[in-house]
């Protein structure tokens, strides 16, 4: 009988530490990321899990064929590391061993050892299994890893309670038709649209909860900006005097978070060359101001008078950076109209609601805002707008035996990853991207 007790597992060598070890050999495993053939011998670059190593091959010291490295191939390497000035690494590793774990079958259809892609988006998400091999394709995923890192650490630090909320729902949060039906059993049922009223509950437990997971939208939109699956960073905080505690909480989270990338992933911004905006502080907006400023701003008519245009987030965001240097805003108080019934109006003016969405480089990338929490406020609400009370009684059940005042956000994060890294389209920041076109890979 095999006695299973933990002691054969391993940690890969981290090439990055190699810098520490000349003149040791060491053994590293990863794949041929790209061989470079020059007058009697040759460089070859082997991707490990978290950064490219440069080897060199020499009849003087490789003992095996230069014939027998193929490119993708799966391989465990002995080597001597030997300093190299010229090198990324300060090291290169002169190969003497090889072990040949995988090999490929077949020529790969795109060539992924470039600096950059230089296929259309489409080519990129269709060999996406092969495409991701690229360093820089990569690495946008490990940094977007640093920001649900930064993300969770904030939070834990200001006592938030991370949970796990059902996907499959019997009725959606945010109402309307953008929302995928199923047949569960006979009986119908929905992705969900997000988590809202699972983490209202739990603020009845935890007072400060959170969750990133993914969340489905039956949206026919076609754009740089949607996509019918995504992961959401939402969380929701009880006890709330003011929702102007959210958009502060959210302001330190995001200050926190771009520091720990500075901290923990200078290796991915680097080669990312990322723009990092600098926090002080995020002016807040009101949303019929913001309209009113736009409108005179660029001698534009405002036709929504509901919500914004695209190009009037771009144009917001111009603005404001050239006024206040910095590159989000929030806007706040959102027509009631526009906002799902859950959401608390606006005692001064039930027309509007204590909401906000974060923009982001002209991009809406969070909305949030404080919810209801009395039952017959909540009960009246439902009516007025023709919802049937009974579909929502275990998520009135809340109300019933009380919740304390409370609020939240849903951050979209391949959004933000996307505005981070100043990319044209969301779905170069989402793994496997989902759509109205797109089911595979």
């Amino acid at each position: 009988m095999l006695q299973i007790d933990g002691t054969k597992t391993k940690t890969p060598t981290s090439p990055r530490e190699l810098i520490h070890s000349i003149g040791t050999t060491v053994t590293l495993q990863g794949a041929i990321y790209k061989i470079r053939t020059m007058s009697g011998f040759a460089f070859v670059i082997i991707r490990t899990h978290n950064t490219l190593v440069q080897g060199i091959y020499h009849p003087d010291f490789s003992e095996f064929p230069l014939e027998l490295l193929k490119e993708e191939a799966c391989v465990t390497i002995t080597g001597k590391v030997v300093e190299d000035k010229r090198s990324k690494t300060g090291y290169e590793i002169h190969l003497m061993k090889v072990k040949i774990l995988s090999s490929p079958i077949q020529v790969l259809p795109v060539v992924i050892n470039n600096k950059n892609m230089v296929v259309s988006m489409d080519t990129l998400i269709d060999y996406r299994p092969i495409t991701l091999r690229n360093e820089k394709e990569r690495t946008i995923f490990k940094l977007q890893e640093g920001i649900c890192r930064g993300f969770r650490s904030f939070l834990f630090l200001n006592n938030f309670t991370e949970i796990h909320t059902p996907k499959i729902v019997s009725a959606g949060a945010e109402g309307g038709a953008n929302i995928f039906k199923l047949d569960y059993f006979g009986r119908d049922a929905y992705l969900a649209q997000s988590p809202q009223f699972y983490k209202q509950m739990m603020v009845g437990v935890y007072e400060r909860v959170f969750e990133i997971a993914p969340v489905y939208r039956a949206e026919k939109h076609d754009t740089s900006r949607h996509l019918n699956e995504y992961i959401s960073v939402d969380f929701e905080m009880g006890y709330l005097e003011d929702y102007t505690e959210l958009m502060h909480m959210e302001t330190q989270m995001l200050k926190y978070t771009l520091d720990f990338l500075k901290s923990n992933y200078a290796y991915e911004l680097d080669l990312l060359k990322v723009n990092l905006p600098e926090i002080s502080g995020i002016p807040a907006i009101r949303f019929h101001t913001a309209k009113e400023m736009i409108a005179k701003e660029y001698h534009r008519e405002m036709k929504d008078m509901e919500d914004f245009e695209p190009e009037e987030e771009k144009l917001l965001y111009e603005m404001i950076k050239k006024r206040t240097g910095s590159e989000f805003v929030f806007i706040t108080h959102y027509p009631s109209k526009k906002r799902p019934f859950y959401t608390m109006d606006d005692r001064e003016n039930p027309e509007l609601t204590l909401s906000f969405d974060l923009l982001f480089r002209g991009l809406e990338i969070t909305t949030g805002g404080q919810r209801i929490h009395n039952y017959r406020e909540q009960l009246s609400k439902l009516i007025s707008r023709g919802m049937n009370p009974e579909a929502f009684d275990s998520y009135l059940m809340l109300h019933k035996y009380a919740v304390p005042p409370h609020g939240g956000l849903g951050l979209g994060l391949e959004r933000f990853t996307s505005r981070l890294l100043e990319q044209s389209n969301v779905r170069y920041s989402c793994l496997f991207p989902r759509d109205i076109n797109r089911l595979i890979p």
